[in-house]
């Protein structure tokens, strides 16, 4: 809930500055935030990993659109896309880095006992949890797969 009370304040602060990006930006997110706290099966309130995730999916669908414009040539909104990313990517966890995930990857090995490929769908189901948000889901993938080939 903190994050979103985070966004609220920033929106605020956005409108003070008339940044006109950063606003459009966070309107979003907020309402992405009222969409999953009054989604069918929600309990009205909105956890801190619950809009975690809802980060993760707009960084990614807006990322996506910018190649999509930038494929077809208009570097204009794909602009417009990836500034909105940045924005986004302010209230994301800190990325890892490939050593730090692939570190994190072993003590998730480890711990749920995995030695084999057979084993990936029980790592990768304790990864993407544990990762949420620090890591994409094809980086977590490629890095299992290759450290269960091992």
């Amino acid at each position: 809930m903190a994050l979103y009370n985070q966004i609220d304040a920033d929106i605020k602060a956005a409108m003070l500055a008339k940044d006109r990006v950063r606003l459009q930006a966070l309107r979003g997110i907020k309402k992405e935030f009222i969409e999953g706290k009054t989604a069918p099966g929600s309990n009205g309130e909105l956890t801190d990993e619950a809009a975690t995730k809802i980060l993760v999916k707009m960084a990614k669908q807006r990322r996506e659109s910018a190649r999509i414009y930038q494929e077809q040539n208009r570097p204009e909104l794909a602009d417009t896309e990836l500034a909105e990313v940045a924005v986004i990517e302010q209230y994301l966890p800190k990325a890892l880095s490939e050593d730090e995930l692939m570190d994190e990857l072993r003590k998730i090995i480890a711990a749920t006992g995995a030695s084999s490929p057979a084993d990936m769908g029980k790592v990768m189901g304790a990864a993407t949890k544990a990762l949420a948000g620090r890591a994409d889901g094809r980086a977590i993938s490629a890095a299992v797969k290759t450290l269960l080939a091992n």
